[in-house]
């Protein structure tokens, strides 16, 4: 999908990737921290800094090893600390701090599409920055949707599932930068087509192409 990109359509990619999970990630920090956890605000999350959000694994070494196995880089941030046992309202609670990033990442997506489509914009180029905005938000969106731990869809999934699955929920977590390579590289290739056709819905519906 960004094959044969400009150098400054590439630049464009690397800031809406750095804005989008820079927002994603405060807003997590925003959502405990209105619902009662602090841990995110003490520990200086609270920020739209980037570099507070950087993760040298999920950030940096990630996307490079997938770019070496000839796949798509896919970028995460630093996930947010929280302690769910001082969120309110239990599980539900939880599961709003982890919707509120990917639900963000959808607002700006819908945000930057409709400008893209009602004002009229003579630049070519703003035009297609405004594309890819919406196009990496969407994507952020539904990648984190998913409810694989410790992906963000998972706390929705964790806030009505069985004890059971809550527990090997749990497990999967545990393993934490290894979930995330286990979900890449196996289960990922399953839900693809998924994702693409959600995504494509998506953007179709918000700046009308697919």
């Amino acid at each position: 999908m960004f094959d044969n990109l400009s150098a400054v359509q590439l630049l464009v990619v690397f800031g809406s990737l750095l804005i989008g999970m820079t927002v994603h990630e405060a807003m997590h920090a925003f959502a405990g921290h209105w619902l009662g956890d602090s841990t995110a605000f003490e520990e200086g999350r609270l920020t739209l800094n980037p570099l507070k959000h950087i993760d040298l694994y999920t950030t940096v070494l990630l996307p490079m090893i997938l770019i070496l196995f000839g796949l798509p880089p896919i970028f995460a941030a630093k996930p947010v600390p929280f302690n769910p046992n001082r969120v309110r309202y239990d599980e539900f609670g939880v599961a709003l701090v982890g919707l509120a990033g990917p639900f963000t990442n959808l607002a700006m997506a819908c945000i930057a599409g409709l400008i893209f489509r009602l004002v009229p914009i003579a630049s070519n180029g703003i035009s297609d920055a405004l594309v890819i905005f919406t196009l990496i938000n969407v994507g952020l969106f539904v990648f984190n949707m998913i409810p694989f731990p410790p992906l963000d869809g998972s706390r929705l999934l964790y806030a009505f599932a069985p004890e059971p699955l809550q527990r090997v929920m749990r497990s999967i977590e545990g393993f934490g930068f290894g979930a995330i390579l286990l979900f890449i590289f196996i289960i990922y290739q399953f839900v693809a087509p998924v994702v693409g056709a959600v995504m494509e819905g998506i953007l179709r519906i918000i700046v009308g192409i697919g």
